[in-house]
């Protein structure tokens, strides 16, 4: 079972909610709350858990600057608008059969488009 790590931008209730449906997740916000993007990215890779999140630096770090992150990460693009709207679209992400490890993907509404990361 895939295992991710919630970044600190991805609102309380998403996280509560993926763990009220049994996916294990855990968050920044509580473990390291304050942490850069290059530590967030660090625990990811080294605790072996996608990393999710809504900042797209996160592809700049990985596709420009060459930052490794074979764990995985998905970057979701939706306009937070309610809680209820917010958590609904990640958990459908999430429970779509696709291969979150060593790709960086893009989830927004209607649609996931996945690249493998950089070796």
């Amino acid at each position: 079972m895939t295992q991710f790590l919630a970044d600190e931008n991805v609102p309380g209730p998403v996280v509560a909610a993926l763990r009220d449906a049994g996916v294990d997740v855990a968050w920044i916000a509580e473990s390291h709350p304050g942490a850069d993007d290059e530590q967030v990215l660090t625990l990811a890779v080294s605790n072996r858990r996608v990393l999710v999140t809504f900042d797209r630096d996160f592809g700049e770090m990985v596709f420009r600057r060459g930052h490794g992150a074979s764990c995985g990460i998905i970057l979701f693009r939706t306009r937070l608008r309610s809680p209820i709207h917010v958590c609904s679209f990640v958990r459908s992400v999430l429970n779509e059969p696709v291969q979150w490890t060593d790709a960086f993907s893009v989830a927004e509404p209607g649609r996931i488009r996945s690249v493998p990361l950089p070796r």
